[in-house]
């Protein structure tokens, strides 16, 4: 049977949503539905299939939709097609399990044609989409995509699918294998599976895109704060940021104002919320060096470290902290190096539960030599549903306010409340507070305390802080007022209307809704054509000085050098730094010597390292020679940083990694034509005679002379 077509299924029940089949696919037998499915996806996809042995046919529920997973296999290849109930292809992927590739996967520089491959992705787009359905590529944006690092073998196409030529929340993405156009795999979104409901015709639009503008522009704010100087880390300058205010559309058939902040936070409430549960992320870790227990004996002892239970004690001392029923479970010391702005510390990381309870916890990192607390952090469960808590927010603030005052001693003058939370409101067990720097009337996020109080007991739940007390201010003389500097804000946005997803609530009237209504929802998506603000790039705000936008540099993080120009290895030198392969520090020192750690530099690089062979510290060696063991260029105890390379060296370092090592090695089969071929040591001839079919070396091997970087 192994050369037969036989076929099998395997029919799997959608038990999420138990959504009711279309009549007409109710009325067909499974095998039936699979057969005609199957034969709509042939014939979109104008599929010659007898060249497979087997066929698989699952159904399954994803969502909203019923899908079939069709697969087949052969000698050489396969192939799998997720389809709806109508056939719509909604995933394609080839598999060519047989077929041969490079000898080597040692990394090739990309090889193929975009335009062809845009071509053989857009005809099979055309056969895939639906009417209605576009996709608008950008060959600038895509081109590179999957061809832009060495040993890329296929072009990536992605983006969004337009609805009746307008922009949709439905994505794609499509793979062209770049040896012969073939697209390989395709992907996309379908509508059933992410809202209820038909999508809007284009209709007649009520309102310009200048009048959904000026909509717009009114739901936005700008505040003025005190931001790091992107030029000086140690000075501070004035900017005008956006407030945090709720994102807004404006129905183009209707004009009505979408407030999808307020939709979405129902939608959320009806999938269930939190669990109320209150755990802060930080794990202690200060990003010191871990100490063994023998190396934290030996820091016990050191002149002004303090014990273990010095710091207990002082830490219970004080009531704030509502140690009364914790135990301390562990202690940790950490060593933390000097860095530019403070000196070498120890710090002592105390973790405390409450016995019988191990879903209750608090842990206090300290300065280890004078006990100053760093942060704290709690675990507690979350309030019960309707629960009443002791502490009133009010009382929490004060509380807050009282414990910041003593704890921050002279900074507190200078210090105005920020934001503060409710988390009772959300089931959290605390009370959440925010007190930042104030300069000339003016906040300054950066220097900020952070504060959580206990709904309970009123004890500090969470406290974290950083102050850098040597920023200078810039004055706020003569900067532009909040009114121009929302106008420059909104300048920075575009206008633009798109089929947009919107939560709407369910009718338990409708069947396929009411199912939704029965699993606790309330709400679900629906598709609505509507304005919104857009915008290309990022934007950090408004310069409070000049009243220009403040806009992030897109990163051009290539490798660039001021020492090739004119040399005889600038275009070799420049097409690997287009893929990230070659030195940081600016220059590439064609002519020196080439050590071993120049080689091992260069070839770590093909593992995402970018490293200057002048300035690399320890770990940064170590990390590049472990790269360079696996890829075989070296054996472990070979390191020798300061050796020189020759070229026979070079050559057999490449071509062992590219994997041509046991041809290489293979005798009496070689010849080769340099000038100096009689000079080529016997063992060498295998790799000598690789190397110039490869077109490495030139006229003369000179095995024996030292290499250099060029």
């Amino acid at each position: 049977m192994a050369n037969q077509k036989r076929i099998s299924l395997v029919l799997v029940l959608g038990l999420i949503l138990g959504l009711a089949a279309p009549a007409a696919a109710a009325e067909e037998t499974t095998d039936a539905a699979l057969s005609r499915v199957t034969t709509i996806v042939k014939d979109t996809l104008q599929l010659d299939t007898d060249q497979y042995d087997e066929f698989y046919g699952n159904r399954y529920e994803d969502g909203l939709v019923g899908i079939w997973s069709l697969y087949w296999s052969g000698t050489d290849d396969s192939l799998s097609i997720d389809a709806l109930d109508d056939g719509t292809v909604v995933s394609y992927r080839l598999n060519q399990e047989g077929r041969v590739s490079n000898i080597v996967d040692f990394p090739t520089f990309p090889k193929g044609d975009v335009e062809a491959a845009y071509e053989a992705a857009a005809r099979f787009e055309s056969m895939v989409l639906a009417k209605g359905e576009s996709i608008l590529h950008d060959l600038t944006k895509d081109s590179l995509q999957g061809m832009d690092v060495l040993g890329g073998d296929s072009y990536r196409f992605s983006g969004n699918i337009r609805l009746n030529g307008k922009p949709s929340p439905l994505t794609y993405s499509i793979t062209v294998r770049a040896s012969d156009n073939q697209v390989i795999s395709f992907r996309r979104d379908v509508g059933a599976n992410m809202f209820l409901g038909d999508i809007p015709t284009t209709g007649r639009y009520v309102l310009g895109s200048d009048e959904a503008a000026t909509i717009l522009r009114d739901t936005l704010a700008v505040k003025l704060e005190y931001v790091y100087s992107e030029e000086d880390s140690n000075s501070a300058v004035l900017r005008y940021l956006p407030e945090d205010t709720d994102l807004c559309y404006v129905d183009v058939h209707t004009g009505e104002i979408i407030n999808m902040t307020e939709l979405m936070a129902s939608m959320g409430g009806s999938l269930g919320g939190s669990s109320g549960a209150e755990s802060d992320s930080a794990t202690g870790d200060t990003g010191g060096n871990g100490l063994s227990q023998a190396e934290q004996e030996g820091i016990a002892k050191l002149e002004g470290v303090l014990s273990r239970d010095a710091l207990d004690s002082r830490l219970r001392a004080q009531t704030a902290y509502g140690l009364g029923d914790y135990t301390l479970s562990s202690v940790s010391y950490q060593l933390v190096e000097a860095a530019e702005e403070e000196e070498e510390q120890v710090l002592c990381t105390l973790s405390y539960i409450v016995p019988g309870e191990d879903y209750r916890s608090r842990t206090i990192t300290v300065d280890a030599r004078t006990g100053v607390v760093k942060r704290v952090y709690s675990y507690a469960p979350g309030l019960e549903k309707g629960e009443t808590v002791p502490l009133t927010a009010a009382q929490a603030q004060m509380r807050a306010e009282n414990f910041l005052e003593a704890f921050c001693a002279a900074r507190w003058e200078g210090l105005a409340l920020y934001d503060s939370q409710n988390g009772t409101m959300d089931r959290r067990p605390c009370y959440t507070f925010t007190y930042v720097q104030n300069v000339n009337g003016v906040p300054f996020p950066k220097n900020a305390y952070t504060i959580a109080i206990d709904s309970g007991d009123g004890s500090v739940y969470r406290l974290e802080y950083q102050y850098n007390d040597t920023v200078t201010f810039a004055s706020p003389e003569g900067i532009v007022g909040a009114a121009e500097a929302l106008d420059a804000w909104a300048g920075t946005y575009e206008t633009q209307s798109a089929y947009r997803l919107v939560p709407r609530a369910l009718d338990s009237a409708n069947a396929a809704e009411k199912r939704l209504l029965d699993l606790g929802m309330s709400y679900f998506f629906e598709l609505r054509l509507a304005y919104a603000l857009e915008r290309e790039g990022t934007c950090l705000g408004i310069d409070a000085a000049t009243g220009e936008p403040v806009w992030v540099e897109a990163d051009d993080d290539t490798l660039r050098y001021t020492d090739v120009e004119g040399t005889w290895v600038e275009a070799d030198v420049e097409r690997l730094a287009a893929y990230n392969v070659g030195y940081e520090g600016g220059v590439f020192c064609h002519q020196k010597e080439l050590t071993q750690w120049d080689l091992v530099a260069l070839l770590a690089c093909l593992e995402g390292y970018r490293i200057d062979p002048e300035k690399a510290d320890e770990w940064t060696l170590d990390a590049a020679y472990s790269a360079a063991y696996q890829m075989g260029a070296i054996r472990r105890g070979e390191r020798d940083e300061s050796k020189a390379v020759t070229r026979a060296t070079l050559v057999k370092c490449l071509l062992d990694c590219a994997g041509y090592g046991p041809a290489a090695r293979l005798q009496g089969i070689y010849t080769s034509r340099y000038k100096d071929a009689d000079s080529i040591p016997y063992s060498d001839l295998g790799y000598a005679a690789i190397a110039q079919a490869l077109g490495m070396v030139g006229e003369r091997y000179d095995g024996d002379k030292i290499a250099t970087r060029g």
